[in-house]
């Protein structure tokens, strides 16, 4: 079948895998530092708040093992954990849940709490302000990564940028003319308020507030700074 993405398409895939490649690196550089302080001898358990199975693949199943480390994804919905990708020989664990209320486990039930592109999904600020505090209650480390709503771009409509700069009228405008990001623009009103609502992009002043006791540090393309990441270790 012929290849149907247009040349802009290709170049967006292209520097998003470039991106992401040096992002596992620097992730697993960081799970193996945590790991050697905190859990030398035994398995490290981390819980993946909205993660899938096809993430940690791309991580490295053989990191995993060579690092004996058993990864739980916890998804609101059950269809996105990919569990249908490879397992890892039992060292990925899926489960459902809501991340914002996790009140089945207990405090510190795991060695690290890993979230990669999730906190700007989950609502408004007290929501975020809910996940967050689940974050920081499940493990004494955690690794969280948000888009950074300075970016001209935001990674969920890269067809359109400044489109997160734009009032909630003009973006809902955008949402029924164009496709702005990976599928065709929705004509009904609710069905595009929904693109509307699902990401609400942090900067780094509430980022901050929300994990106090982190290490915060940008990532960046030509300069510029892309993402955010809060780690604690």
């Amino acid at each position: 079948m012929a290849d149907t993405k247009s040349g802009h398409g290709k170049w967006l895939d292209g520097m998003s895998s470039r991106f992401r490649d040096g992002r596992n690196q620097d992730l697993r550089a960081f799970l193996s530092k945590v790991k050697a302080a905190r859990r030398p001898d035994g398995p490290f358990r981390i819980a993946d708040l909205g993660g899938t199975f096809a993430y940690w693949n791309r991580v490295g199943i053989d990191f995993l093992e060579q690092n004996d480390i058993i990864v739980t994804c916890i998804n609101y919905v059950e269809s996105e954990l990919g569990i249908d990708a490879a397992d890892g020989g039992g060292r990925l664990r899926a489960e459902t849940g809501n991340a914002c209320d996790l009140n089945g486990y207990a405090d510190n039930s795991f060695d690290l709490v890993h979230s990669n592109s999730v906190i700007e999904h989950v609502g408004r600020f007290p929501e975020m302000m809910a996940f967050a505090g689940e974050v920081r209650r499940l493990a004494p480390a955690y690794y969280v990564q948000t888009p950074y709503a300075g970016f001209p771009i935001d990674p969920h409509s890269p067809r359109l940028p400044f489109y997160h700069w734009l009032p909630e009228s003009l973006r809902l405008k955008a949402q029924r003319s164009m496709k702005v990001g990976w599928s065709s623009p929705p004509k009904d009103v609710a069905h595009a308020m929904r693109h509307v609502d699902n990401v609400v992009l942090l900067e780094r002043t509430r980022f901050r507030y929300l994990f106090p006791d982190a290490r915060h540090r940008f990532e960046r393309v030509l300069l510029l700074p892309k993402s955010m990441i809060a780690e604690r270790s």
